[in-house]
């Protein structure tokens, strides 16, 4: 390609220069000759080695280049770029072609730009060649081109230029790493007057820097051939060189001499002087560069340097140059490393500036130098956009003034200088200025862009140091750990909401264990001498130690200024960082005052003091001590010299503003405080007294939020006008406040589970500081906004009482003391649940138990406190007594006891101080002492629970405190009627027994077993006193079951329990008594357990309901327990003289209370009792039968138990009936599961009568419907279906018919449930009443028709007029018993279809004419169901029936009067089929889908009835209501008025002629209103076909008719074989009726109404239609007008159902004979409207009748 490219551009030159330049012809010629003579080489590489050897070669470019000639110059600067590029350029014509290429330069444009090009080639291409003069003529080339005007050409230049720079460096480092040994080519001259030998890669890279710097400061240059350079491209070349060659300023001396002598003096003179914006920026970023790599080799320069970008921030008024020092601030605090050399460099040495030190203090002056453009308040707020100012507007043209900080700057701030506070949407750029090289002119900057960068410097500064810091406080082996586990230890605090953590690692969830043995104090990083990183490692903590202050003071005036959430969120991650690596430093001053700060952030003053003065006048506040560790908190901090006055007066008013709304925390205020927790996690081990600040801190939030009630204060806007991102941002954090609530609270609990880690001493330090907490009534109150900056030394941090509480019991109010002292109890609770391990494996003392339990019961017993804090600190006790409790349970049992013991003398202790007789105390301390009483009662409860089965010993002293509820008191002559003393045992409250009581049933429950054999006469003595208590029901009644427990108990210590005749004979308790007492006699346990019933027996009869109901069923329960062991005459004896004298009372009782007439309470409760009795009666009978049956006096047993059930049931008591019914069911039912030789038919018969005596419903109660008798009722059914199950075989017709009178007298007084629906559902009373009717048996003559009867009349109910009036009423509806009684009626009448007595007795109409009433209804019944509704099941019922029963019908015979009405039934059902009232439909019913149900269900029951209705036993007037049906159903559009008479009053005369068809011949007026259609068109288009078909003529041997019967009307089906009886209606013979006959009655009674149907339709047509013109009929009336036309054309007629038309002759067209007039006006109307298929169908009848007339 080059050879070709060579070739050509060769002969253009020889083709170009003959006439003139001879020279270059020659030359040409020559040089293309050579080209030509070269080898055939096969690569581009052998090419250009070739012609590298021929000298020559390149003379004619070289010459073309001379002849200043365009054309010329153009091909030859082509060939050597080519040659330059390929290396193909003989090394010795570099001169000539470097001079060309110079020569060149005044060419065009692209010839300029091909040099450009060609020029990095060669210095890359021929780098050893190319030095000295050459790489001078070289960039002189680069220098002459950009001095060109064109824009192109000038910035290639600039580019070609750099890229030529950099290459020549790039040559210096070539030749360093080569190490060869060539020989130096010149030497440098230093300004130190040193001199340095050079290689030539060197010299050349020292005269092209130093030109280029001297260029700059606009300086002749030393070797370069230029004049002038623009400063702003040599610092750009400065910039490039510095950039990509650093590391050759730290090899080579002459290279730093020119930084030294030149680079750094200009650059500091030019700062220092009035430079333009892009000057600035470039001489900033070398200044930038400078510092970064190379600070160590210029130290006075870099100092000097940085003290000049220091005062230009805090004294140049230029806001972007301001910006520009900023930036280049932020640069270095983001390089740790970096600003630890400076510190090390400067303020680390004495004498030199303290550079760091003045640039932090000049934060603070430049933080709140302009305290109205950051929005500086009282808090912290929420940025606020100017709507008057662009985002980007210079501090020059805005006046800022702040009105709302009193001090600082008088006057006021107007609405549209500035945006108010710092944001990310307008206090920062999207290009920063340092990097912003292409602008000429300063942009616009942010008024508030500074600041953002001040936080910047702070946010990075704190990262930098946490992240040298953090890691070198890790001991080894747990970084090994965590390396291995991906855990963490105390190394970080958590990060606040961001996931960028840069700790060592994240915080994992402590686990509660015994970590406290391995003593994990964080290592002060300073105590590593022997580190490596000792040495900066001091250079941190100095620089803290001396920057803090103004560190602080900064953090501090923008924690309190408007600040949007990411700033802020990074702005206190910054504050915690920085305190955290102070604590880590072991830097006590700056932590306690950095912690200070940050708990004043988390809970303002001013919120303290607006929740104080919410509830009452704050107190005035005695002044603080001299010995207060606030006395000195401004002194400490230092911070007085850095900030003006101007924030001092800032700060005090931030301190005294109080809004009455603050008194609640906000967001931001919550994440400083969980900033400060997780200090507190971090600094923990470490903190010592300082403990104090961050518990006082939680302390006064969690008063805060109590006082407030947890409400989420609303973060405040800066300012006042309208700024929608700024309420957004508002809203934001208001909705994240319970977020940032729970996630403090999440802090909160791991700082204190962190104490598990701690060693002994400074736990001990932590129970401390909380029960100092506690200690604050005995000290003067202090001022709410007295908060110190930061603590004093730790002498004074070690003092007795270190810190003043903010908040004080001096108050009026009591509610901030309560909540108070609340919170210190809840986390003296929480550290003894963290640390209960520490706890119980130390000393008392040792572990802080002793002060804990201490402290909590003093503040218990003592009357001073209030009682929620009493409260408070007995549960806490009793908690942390439970959880030592269960942690010690796992433990070997000798250490058990011991602890054990310790845990029961506390819970002793606790209740000693407020059992001391000398103990006085007001109304209100006593029932605060009942209160703490009853907390000590329920942990003793809560021991046993969860302890019991571990409990060594201690048994008696757990007694000791159950029995400290009661008092003996000894009542004297005056109070008692008799003379003997007497005491009685007394409750100290009622309020105790239940607490003290529980242990006891747990006691009675769960560890009778580990009871001590001595330890059950306490038992027994216990029991005793709650029995006998009357204070508590509620306990007697508990205690009455214990006696069953007891029984258990004994039952299983001894097998055999033997009562015998002697036993009973022993008359009274104390010889049972002694008997019991011996527990080695085997009787005892016998002696035992009949002394229980005896007990249980008496109290069976006390007046206390409950007392007695509890003794009945524990005494049944007794019993049953040991009835397996007690043989048939025990349980005769137990029957007689135990249950029966027990129901005897019982209904003497009920007695006398029904015959006093009493209506009160004491009525209910002995029928609650009689109801408890007649259940444990049955359980017992029920359990025991097989038993039982074997005595030989279970007849009389069964009969007497009978008789006390009828007795009871005489009382008529609704629930008594119900479990008396409920009784006999289950006695019943047991019957029916066992064999039962002794319970016989006499037994049985007892339990019938006793059944159907009547329906267990009060007299006086069968109309009260407020009172529910399903119950019972449902009951009493139950019990018929057992009983019927034993009895069914001697179930006879009057039993039957009783039963089916009682059923139905039981539906009709059934109240309706509470809320309870049968509309889909049936009740469980209808679902047993209609068991009942499926069970019982049907093949008894009768029965089938008294069960049709009946049921037919459940069918009936839902549909009846008196149960639709009272269904609203009563909530009764019946129909979901009615669809299941159809089900029922259908299944009875198919089975017994062909019994003739349903028929003879009026069932089986009766049964039809009930399914008819849904049917009819349809719509109009307006009980919707979501099941099927009523008439759809009924219609599919009646059609099953009709099936069944028809051909039955026919061959039974029956009276004629029977089968008519049958009849006349089944037509009213037809005509219910087909019809409805669609306007009735409910909302939601598909009458689309209905209609199809119907016009199937009508094809069904038309099959079953015709031709059969046309039989003479059927009267004309049942077919005539047929027809009628059919008639008015196939009408599809409403008549008109005139008409609707006709079509509602049409009947027959004697001569078949209708009425009114004459009338319908006259044309009666049109009208242009079209009615719509039926919403049934469909089933008026079936009974349309019916009619065609009923007037069919047909013939006997065919089943179908002769015209096409369209969809949906099926085909008729063949005529049955009828058969009625043969006889009239007065008994006379007759022949046998055939099918014709049928049919000829059957079409003589649908003729006329078919004539009719169709003249209406004829007639409609004739009237409207010339209304219309020639606009068509609507769709539906056309369809309806065709249909009917071709149905008459096709239709033959039965001759005999039309009568003849005179003079005319016709057997099956009379029909149309009879509409002759309708169809000629018709055809006049069609012909004049056009309607073509119309006249064709009229035309085509007109034939029909033609042919009829002989025409």
């Amino acid at each position: 390609m080059t050879a070709q490219l060579l070739a050509s551009e060769l002969a253009n030159l020889i083709q170009e220069s003959k006439r003139k330049h001879n020279d270059l012809r020659q030359a040409a010629e020559k040089s293309l000759e050579e080209l030509k003579s070269l080898r055939s080489p096969s690569t581009e590489a052998q090419i250009s080695a070739e012609l590298a050897q021929y000298a020559n070669f390149v003379n004619p470019f070289v010459i073309a280049c001379g002849t200043k000639n365009a054309k010329f110059t153009g091909i030859a600067i082509v060939c050597l770029q080519r040659l330059i590029v390929s290396r193909a350029l003989p090394r010795a014509k570099l001169s000539p072609v470097l001079e060309a290429l110079q020569q060149a330069t005044s060419a065009g444009l692209d010839v300029q730009l091909k040099i450009l090009q060609a020029l990095p080639s060669l210095l890359s291409n021929y780098a050893a060649e190319v030095k000295g003069e050459l790489l001078v003529t070289a960039l002189n080339i680069c220098f002459i081109l950009q001095s060109s005007k064109n824009a192109i050409v000038n910035n290639t230049s600039a580019a070609t230029l750099q890229q030529l720079v950099v290459s020549v460096f790039d040559k210096v480092v070539a030749e360093d790493k080569s190490g060869d040994n060539a020989q130096p080519v010149g030497e440098a001259i230093l300004a130190s007057n040193g001199r340095v030998l050079l290689k030539a890669a060197a010299m050349d890279a020292y005269r092209v820097f130093n030109d280029i710097c001297l260029l700059t400061e606009n300086q002749r240059p030393e070797y370069l051939r230029v004049s002038s350079l623009p400063q702003t491209f040599g610092l750009e070349l400065i910039e490039s060189v510095l950039t990509n060659h650093a590391a050759i300023f730290s090899g080579h001396p002459e290279q730093a001499d020119i930084l030294r002598s030149r680079v750094m003096p200009f650059i500091i003179g030019a700062l220092r002087g009035r430079p333009n914006f892009a000057t600035s920026v470039r001489l900033v970023r070398i200044l930038y560069t400078l510092l970064r790599r190379h600070l160590t080799m210029l130290p006075l320069e870099s100092g000097a340097a940085l003290d000049i970008l220091t005062q230009l921030l805090d004294q140049d008024t230029a806001l972007w140059k301001r910006s520009l020092c900023m930036e280049v601030f932020r640069g270095i605090f983001a390089e740790h490393a970096l600003l630890r050399r400076i510190f090390m460099l400067f303020d680390a040495k004495e004498g030199q500036k303290n550079i760091l030190r003045n640039l932090t203090a000049t934060f603070v002056r430049v933080s709140t130098e302009k305290p109205a453009v950051i929005g500086l308040g009282y808090q912290s707020t929420i940025p606020v956009a100017n709507p008057y100012a662009g985002l980007g507007g210079s501090t020059d043209q805005a006046m800022l003034e702040a009105s709302g900080v009193t001090g600082i700057i008088s006057g006021s701030v107007g609405s549209d200088g500035h945006n108010t506070g710092i944001s990310t949407q307008w206090s920062t750029m999207r290009v920063p200025c340092i990097d912003q090289l292409d602008k000429t002119e300063p942009p616009n900057i942010p008024e508030s862009y500074i600041y953002s960068l001040t936080l910047a410097c702070i946010t990075s500064l704190s990262e930098g140091l946490a992240k040298f810091i953090l890691p070198l406080t890790v001991p080894n082996d747990a970084r090994r750990k965590r390396s291995a586990r991906q855990e963490t230890g105390r190394d970080s605090p958590a990060p606040l909401n961001d996931d960028r953590a840069d700790s060592v690692s994240d915080k994992a969830p402590l686990e509660r264990s015994a970590s406290f043995k391995r003593n994990p104090v964080l290592i002060n990083p300073m105590m590593l001498e022997n580190h490596p990183l000792h040495a900066e490692i001091k250079v941190c903590a100095a620089f803290i130690d001396e920057c803090w202050p103004a560190i602080l003071a900064t953090c501090s005036t923008f924690l309190f200024a408007a600040v949007d959430s990411e700033y802020y969120h990074g702005l206190v991650r910054a504050f915690q960082k920085f305190t955290h690596v102070a604590g880590l430093l072991q830097l006590t001053t700056p932590r306690d005052a950095f912690l200070t700060t940050l708990g004043k952030a988390a809970v303002p003053p001013n919120v303290i003091t607006a929740c104080m003065n919410a509830g009452a006048p704050r107190a005035t506040s005695a002044p603080e001590t001299s010995n207060s560790i606030f006395s000195n908190a401004r002194g400490l901090l230092s911070v007085d010299s850095l900030v003006s006055q101007s924030s001092q007066a800032a700060e005090k008013q931030r301190q005294h503003s109080v809004d009455v709304n603050a008194a609640a925390l906000n967001t931001r205020n919550l994440l400083c405080l969980r900033a400060l927790l997780n200090l507190g996690i971090a600094l923990g081990p470490t903190l010592s007294s300082s403990w104090s600040i961050i518990l006082e801190t939680l302390q006064q939030a969690d008063f805060v939020l109590f006082s407030s009630g947890k409400a989420a204060g609303r973060t405040p806007i800066a300012g006042k006008g309208p700024d929608q991102q700024a309420e957004q941002e508002a809203s934001m954090l208001l909705s994240n406040f319970n977020t940032e609530i729970r996630a403090v609270e999440t802090a909160a609990s791991r700082l204190f589970e962190s104490t598990v880690d701690f060693p002994n001493p400074a736990f001990v330090q932590v129970v401390e500081a909380v029960c100092n907490l506690l200690e604050k009534r005995v000290e003067p109150p202090s001022e709410p906004n007295s908060r110190p900056q930061s603590p004093p030394d730790r002498g004074l941090l070690k003092a007795p009482t270190p810190h003043k509480r903010v908040l004080s019991i001096s108050s009026s109010g009591i509610t901030g003391p309560n909540q108070e002292d609340q919170f210190a109890l809840a986390k003296l609770g929480d550290l003894a649940s963290i640390n209960m391990e520490r706890l119980l494996s130390y000393s008392p003392e040792v572990s802080g138990w002793t002060p804990l339990t201490s402290e909590l019961i003093t503040t218990l017993s003592s009357t001073f406190n209030t009682a929620p804090v009493r409260s408070r600190a007995v549960e806490t006790l009793v908690r942390i007594l439970l959880e030592a409790a269960s942690t010690v349970a796992s433990q070997p049992p000798e250490a058990r006891a011991k602890i054990q013991t310790r845990i029961l003398e506390a819970f002793r202790d606790s209740l000693l101080p407020l059992q001391m007789p000398s103990r006085e105390v007001s109304v209100t301390a006593q029932a605060i002492d009942v209160d703490i009483h009853k907390v000590v009662l329920e942990g003793l409860k809560s021991l046993l629970e969860n302890c019991g089965e571990t409990l060594v010993c201690g048994w008696e002293m757990t007694f000791e405190i159950i029995d400290t509820i009661f008092i003996s008191r000894h009542l004297s002559q005056d109070t008692r009627k008799d003379s003997t003393n007497r005491t009685v045992l007394m409750t100290r409250s009622v309020k105790l027994i239940r607490p003290s009581f529980a242990s006891l049933q747990l006691i009675c429950s769960d560890f009778l077993p580990s009871l001590p054999n001595a330890c059950f006469l306490n038992l027994v003595d216990t029991l005793y006193k709650f029995c006998t208590q009357d204070d508590d029901l509620n306990i007697a009644l508990t205690t009455v079951t214990f006696f069953w427990a007891i029984s258990d108990f004994l039952s299983g210590k001894s097998k055999s329990t033997s009562v015998t005749e002697e036993m009973m004979r022993e008359s009274g308790y104390q010889a049972l008594m002694k008997l019991a007492a011996e527990p080695d006699n085997q009787a005892s346990s016998a002696a035992l357990w009949m002394l229980l019933l005896l007990r249980l027996t008496a109290v069976s009869t006390d007046q206390r309901l409950e007392l007695r109901n509890s003794a009945i069923q524990t005494l049944m329960r007794i019993i049953s327990a040991y009835g397996d062991s007690l043989n048939p005459e025990a349980w005769s004896i137990c029957m007689k003289f135990v249950i029966f004298k027990l129901l005897s009372s019982i209904e003497d009782e009920l007695r006398a209370v029904k015959e006093s007439s009493r209506k009160d309470k004491g009525q209910s409760d002995w029928n609650e009792t009689a109801i408890v009795v007649i259940q444990g009666v049955s359980g017992l009978f029920g359990s025991y039968l097989n038993v039982l049956t074997t005595h030989r006096g279970f007849a009389g047993i069964w009969r007497d138990l009978l008789g006390h059930f009828s007795t009871l049931l005489d009382v008529e008591v609704l629930d008594i009936n119900a479990a008396t019914y409920s009784a006999v069911r289950d006695i019943l039912s047991r019957c029916a599961e066992t064999d039962r030789p002794k319970v016989g038919k006499a037994s049985f018969d007892l339990a019938w009568d006793l059944w159907s005596q009547g329906v267990p419903v009060p007299k006086d109660w069968k109309d009260d419907k407020s009172s529910d008798n399903q119950k019972c009722l449902l009951v009493w059914v139950e019990t018929l279906l057992e009983l019927y199950g034993l009895i069914q075989k001697d179930f006879s017709l009057e039993r039957v018919r009783r039963m089916l009178a009682l059923l139905r007298e039981a539906m009709q007084h059934a109240t309706p449930g509470q809320y309870s629906s049968d509309i889909e559902y049936v009740t469980p009373l209808q679902g047993r009443i209609l068991e009942v009717f499926r069970m019982v048996r049907t093949d008894l003559h009768g029965v089938p028709s008294a069960m049709i009867t009946q049921v037919a009349n459940f069918v009936s109910m839902a549909f009846a007029q008196d149960t639709a009036a009272r269904s609203s009423a009563e909530r009764r509806t019946y129909v979901a018993m009615s669809k299941e009684s159809m089900s029922i009626l259908q299944s009875l009448i198919i089975k017994n279809a062909s019994e003739r007595d349903i028929y003879e007795t009026g069932a089986f109409a009766t049964a039809l004419s009930t399914l008819a009433k849904p049917i009819v209804l349809k719509y109009q019944f307006k009980v919707v169901t979501k099941s099927t509704q009523p008439w759809r099941e009924a219609t599919t019922s009646v059609l099953a029936v009709l099936e069944a029963t028809l051909s039955p019908l026919r061959r039974i015979e029956l009276p004629w009067a029977t089968i008519q009405t049958i009849w006349q039934i089944i037509v009213a059902i037809g005509n219910g089929i087909i019809s409805a009232d669609s306007s009735a439909a409910p909302t939601g019913i598909d009458i689309l889908d209905d209609q199809g149900f119907d016009v199937a269900s009508f094809h069904k029951l038309r099959e079953l009835i015709v031709p059969s209705l046309g039989a003479e036993a059927i009267p004309d007037k049942t077919r005539k209501a047929y027809a009628e049906g059919l008639f008015r159903t196939s009408i599809i559009h409403a008549p008109v008025p005139a008409e609707a008479s006709v079509i509602y009053g049409s009947s027959s005369n004697g001569s078949g002629d209708v009425v009114g068809l004459s009338t319908l011949y006259k044309q009666r007026n049109g009208r242009t209103i079209d009615p719509p259609p039926t919403k049934r068109s469909l089933m008026s288009e079936v009974c349309l076909d019916e009619l065609f078909s009923l007037v069919e003529v047909r013939d006997e041997a065919t089943a179908a008719p002769d015209i096409q019967v369209q969809p949906p009307t099926p085909r008729v089906p063949r005529a049955p074989n009828m058969t009625f009886p043969q006889g009239g209606e007065n008994g006379e013979a007759k022949a046998p009726e055939t099918a014709h006959d049928l049919h000829v009655r059957l079409a003589r009674t649908a003729a006329p109404y078919l004539i009719l149907r169709c003249a209406l339709s004829l007639r409609a047509y004739v009237a409207d239609q010339p209304l219309r013109g020639r606009m068509p009929q609507p769709l539906s009336q056309r369809k309806e007008l065709t249909r009917i036309l071709r149905c008459l054309v096709d239709l033959r007629s039965e001759p005999e159902a039309i009568p003849d038309t005179p003079n005319v002759d016709s057997e099956t067209r009379k029909h149309l004979l009879r509409l002759y007039p309708l169809l000629v006006s018709g055809i006049q109307v069609a012909g004049t409207s056009g309607d073509d298929k119309v006249l064709a169908l009229i035309r085509e009848a007109l034939d029909v009748v033609g042919g009829e007339l002989g025409v």
